[in-house]
C-alpha cells in the first residue's frame, strides 16, 4: 500500500485554491472588461454622448434596456459572472448603430404616435452600420482568455508554495 506524505498539508493547500483563484480571476476579469469597454468607447460614434456613456460592465446582469456584448461566467461560482453591455433607456438605439438599419417605409400610425404627420409610403433610406461593440469583444477575447488562465495558474502556484 502506498501512502502520500504530508497528505493533510496537501489537502489544506487544495482547500485554499478556490479562494486564491477566485480573487485573482475576479481581478483579471475586471481588468479585461475595462480593456473591452475602453475600446468600445473609443470606437462608438458620438452625437450627444448618451451611447458612449451607457457602455460599461457589471458583475451579474446588465441594466434594463442594455444590449449584452459578452457575459463570461467563471466556473468557480455563481457570483463570478461579468457582463459587458451598451445602451440603456436613453441610448436604446445601440443595436441600430452597431448593425445599421435597412431602408424601409415609415408606418403612418408610428408617425402619428410621435406627433408627426407623414404620408403613407414615405421611405427612410436606412443607415450604415458603425460597429463598435462586437468588434471590440472579438479583438480582445483571446487576451481575456489568456489573462484568466494566467490568473488561475498564478493562484495554483501561490497555493502550492504556501503564499
Amino acid at each position: 500500500m502506498t501512502s502520500i506524505l504530508n497528505l493533510a498539508r496537501l489537502q489544506r493547500k487544495l482547500d485554499r485554491l478556490p479562494q486564491a483563484a477566485r480573487s485573482l480571476i475576479r481581478k483579471a476579469m475586471e481588468e479585461q472588461a475595462e480593456v473591452v469597454v475602453s475600446m468600445m468607447k473609443s470606437l462608438v460614434a458620438v452625437d450627444d454622448g448618451d451611447l458612449r456613456d451607457s457602455i460599461g460592465w457589471t458583475w451579474g446582469k446588465a441594466p434594463k434596456g442594455a444590449v449584452i456584448v459578452a457575459s463570461v461566467k467563471a466556473s468557480l461560482g455563481g457570483d463570478m459572472t461579468i457582463t459587458i453591455y451598451a445602451g440603456n433607456d436613453d441610448a436604446y438605439y445601440a443595436r441600430w448603430i452597431e448593425f445599421g438599419t435597412q431602408a424601409h417605409s415609415l408606418a403612418r400610425n408610428a408617425s402619428v404616435a410621435r406627433g408627426k404627420k407623414q404620408d403613407r409610403g414615405q421611405r427612410h433610406e436606412g443607415t450604415d452600420a458603425q460597429p463598435f461593440f462586437y468588434v471590440s469583444w472579438r479583438a480582445n477575447k483571446r487576451g481575456a482568455i489568456r489573462a484568466i488562465r494566467s490568473a488561475t495558474r498564478k493562484a495554483a502556484k501561490e497555493v502550492a508554495v504556501g503564499s
